[in-house]
């Protein structure tokens, strides 16, 4: 008994030999005793007697006939109706007390099996399932086993899933905390093939969240060097204790980013989103709508890799340009190419649309967007030549694709301009980009169409080529004009008084973040300029409509200065977008900023600050709403409803709610926490159209759906997106470890040599005569060597309702 063991297995140990000592007892007693009766038992028949009795069954076969054994089995049975219940009490206590912390992840099945941990301070039903439906979509995962460890107790509808029969066999929790070498012990933490590492929601302060995040990080690497980490964080600048873990998601860097880009490309968010989520595009196929059914299939695109020289889709285009690969894999397997990893010194960058000045190579990773992936794929032979044509779950694909018109959302990149490598190299020199997760800046200068707001459109496409030849040519502009076009850069066009360069912003609002090549002023501007509504010796204006821009702004909303707002501007500030349509950038600050941030921001140009409220009329109207392309409100850390999760957007939803009947033309773009709350956005009463979808989700999620909430409008339109949805990324990088990486060069967060960038393009009246998704693709080919990968369409509803539908390649 003073072995060290469990305490179940000590209550087991005592309730034993309690109930043998009492039956040895009962036995040697009852036979004693009637030697002096008339029935003589033996030992047999006084161990049959003994469990009769205590049994309370009492077959009266046998019985005490004198006197002393009578007297003997009424002390024998007093006395275990007074010990054995209170045994078989400590015991039952001691196995709910055991029942609330979880079981223990067994040594012998930690050899036999595949396990991984997921460390979180709360589980919470929604995020437990999310990771659950991410985890196991994917084939490979399925004899997996989770381990679940968190120091609070799972609340009742949590505990109610893990009974489900699914999940029963699969999921083991165990309540325990991560800075505790004996709960890490019991998960098999040195077993694991991964530590997932969750940020807590529920937290007022996001900064401790991520403390709590950082502590669990450096407890589980104490202990378990060897084990993977997939760590999710808030706060920016806290990246910095986390840099040796292999895979980091900084939620504020993403949803800064999307943000900037839903204002240049609009239904980023909901593209990256239905990208970063696993679907079999099922959704919305039983619909009567057309949007529904087509919108629904092409949700199920993802991205996927495959080293060139094993791929039937690629292979054949060894030696051939990269533009060359994606013209016509597309044509003949339906399957869009849009970027590579390749090896360089050492190295192994993604690159997004290189270009047609890159050769493929034998030992490249190709990465490409299709509804399934080429292992999953079936050929038929062609009796003429040696090529596979693809023939998919969904049927043989075709070149064609729906009709449509609305913006465009590509991979773009041509050849670089030499004094900006030469400026790369010179600052790689001086220790950018050393760390390993952080990408190196991109150096190409490129003109590329803006939004809709521009006064200059770009031209009709042109016609179609019969097939692209190996050379692609591009627009034949040449690397004067370019320089040209870039340096000549008018002050009265930017309303701005100091000149206008391009380069690495000198000062950041905190450590790690990766250098990015953007439009800047040769000296910053000062910070008392930097208050849009406040007179000062240089500037006289008192609201935005004094400043006469040339372009709609853009005003950001949000309670503080969040470090990631960088993030928001440099996506705006890139370099390969055009001066003229620089849009300035109005944030609309509840709290003063500090003088840091103020210093970081007063090198970009058109960058302006306010202190307001969303809330307050006065405040929206001195920031120009009603000369802005886009208002993007972020949502309040701080909620006035602490007993209800799902209530901690009422703030931001009502007062977007006012805008929206106040400014029904301006765009709205908003930041939920919870992505059940997208119904509430832009919301009417007595809309039909809204309540048939409001059906269309319930159907989907009785099918099991997983983004049921995809055909609701304000998030179709890219108006409305949830934070919550990123965190699939950090599941699915277990499974596709360059997904962090793709995504944050897709967003301009990172900026990689060689690689292309996100744009848009408007398909005009004009432009209809191409007719099919799959001409579209190969004209942009062809001639600006541009890789579509979704369409954001106008489809006019019978109600009279306009749905916005982001169509993806198929």
């Amino acid at each position: 008994m003073q072995k060290s063991q469990s305490a179940i297995s000590q209550r087991l140990m005592i309730l034993t030999a309690t109930l043998l000592c009492l039956i040895l007892t009962s036995v040697c007693g009852y036979h004693h005793f009637q030697r002096a009766g008339k029935l003589h038992v033996n030992m047999f028949e006084s161990l049959y007697f003994v469990v009769v009795t205590f049994s309370t069954v009492g077959y009266g076969d046998y019985r005490p006939d004198n006197y002393p054994s009578q007297l003997f089995m009424v002390v024998m049975i007093c006395v275990a109706l007074i010990v054995l219940p209170t045994q078989f009490e400590q015991l039952a206590f001691t196995w709910m007390e055991r029942q609330k912390l979880g079981g223990t992840y067994s040594n012998y099945r930690a050899q036999s099996e595949r396990h991984v941990v997921v460390c979180s301070t709360t589980l919470r039903a929604d995020t437990l399932m999310d990771f659950l439906n991410e985890f196991y979509a994917h084939p490979l995962l399925q004899d997996y086993f989770v381990v679940l460890l968190s120091p609070c107790e799972l609340d009742t509808t949590t505990k109610m899933i893990l009974q489900v029969p699914m999940w029963a066999q699969r999921v083991i929790y165990i309540q325990g905390s991560a800075l505790k070498d004996t709960d890490l012990t019991r998960t098999r933490m040195n077993a694991a093939k991964a530590c997932f590492i969750l940020a807590a929601r529920n937290y007022a302060d996001r900064s401790a969240s991520d403390e709590h995040t950082i502590l669990r990080s450096w407890a589980v690497r104490d202990f378990a060097p060897n084990v993977p980490q997939y760590v999710q964080i808030f706060r920016p600048e806290n990246k910095l204790h986390v840099a040796f873990a292999e895979h980091v998601v900084c939620e504020d860097e993403f949803k800064y980013a999307m943000l900037a880009n839903n204002c240049l490309c609009p239904g980023t968010s909901t593209l990256v989103t239905l990208l970063l989520h696993t679907s079999r595009g099922k959704e919305g196929q039983t619909s009567d709508e057309d949007w529904h059914r087509l919108y629904g299939k092409c949700s199920g695109n993802e991205i996927y890799h495959i080293r060139l020289s094993e791929s039937r889709f690629f292979g054949e285009y060894e030696g051939k340009s990269f533009t060359y690969a994606s013209f016509h894999s597309h044509r003949k397997y339906g399957v869009a190419l849009i970027g590579i990893q390749t090896s360089v010194r050492g190295n192994r960058p993604i690159m997004l649309n290189p270009g047609p000045s890159y050769v493929m190579k034998p030992t490249d990773i190709c990465f490409y967007m299709n509804i399934t992936k080429e292992e999953n794929s079936g050929f038929l032979t062609s009796g003429s030549g040696g090529s596979g044509q693809k023939k998919s779950k969904e049927g043989a694909e075709k070149d064609g694709e729906e009709e449509g018109k609305g913006v465009m959302i590509s991979d773009k990149g041509l050849d670089s301009r030499s004094q900006d490598l030469s400026l790369l190299k010179s600052r790689i020199a001086k220790g950018f980009g050393k760390k390993p997760h952080l990408e190196l800046p991109s150096v190409r200068a490129l003109r590329t169409s803006e939004s809709s707001t521009s006064t200059e459109r770009r031209p009709s496409i042109g016609p179609v080529p019969d097939m692209l030849r190996e050379e692609t040519e591009t627009d034949g502009e040449t690397e004067e004009e370019i320089k040209k076009e870039e340096e000549e850069v008018p002050c009265s066009a930017l309303s701005e008084s100091c000149k206008m360069i391009k380069g690495f912003p000198p000062v950041t609002p905190y450590i790690g973040v990766s250098p990015t090549f953007c439009y800047l002023l040769k000296q910053k501007k000062p910070v008392c300029c930097l208050q849009l509504a406040q007179v000062c010796e240089h500037c006289s204006f008192r609201n935005a409509k004094e400043y006469n821009w040339s372009n709609q702004c853009i005003i950001l909303a949000a309670d503080f200065a969040s470090s990631a707002i960088y993030n928001f501007i440099v996506p705006l500030r890139a370099h390969f977008r055009s001066p003229q349509l620089l849009k300035p950038i109005i944030l609309l600050l509840e709290k003063k900023p500090d003088s840091a941030f103020l210093d970081a921001i007063s090198w970009f140009p058109l960058v302006y600050w306010m202190q307001g409220c969303i809330d307050n009329l006065d405040d929206l109207l001195r920031a120009g709403i009603n000369l802005a392309d886009s208002v993007v409100v972020v949502n309040k850390e701080s909620s006035n409803s602490t007993e209800e999760d799902h209530l901690t957007d009422c703030n931001t939803i009502v007062a977007v709610q006012t805008m929206f009947r106040l400014f029904p033309s301006v765009r709205v773009i908003t930041e939920l926490s919870q992505s059940s709350n997208m119904r509430f956005m832009q919301f009417r009463a007595h809309d039909t159209y809204a309540l048939h979808l409001s059906r269309t989700e319930k159907r989907e999620r009785e099918k099991g759906s997983h983004i049921s909430y995809m055909f609701r409008l304000p998030f179709a339109a890219g108006n409305v997106f949830s934070a919550s949805m990123l965190d699939t990324m950090l599941y699915q990088t277990f499974v596709k470890d360059y997904m962090i990486t793709f995504v944050r060069l897709l967003l301009g967060i990172d900026q990689a040599p060689g690689s292309g960038f996100l744009s848009c393009v408007w398909i005009t009246n004009e432009d209809l005569w191409i007719r099919t998704y799959g001409r579209l693709y190969q004209k942009l080919c062809s001639t600006s060597c541009e890789i579509p990968i979704g369409i954001y369409r106008t489809v006019s509803s019978d109600s009279g309702s306009v749905a916005l539908e982001l169509a993806g390649d198929k």
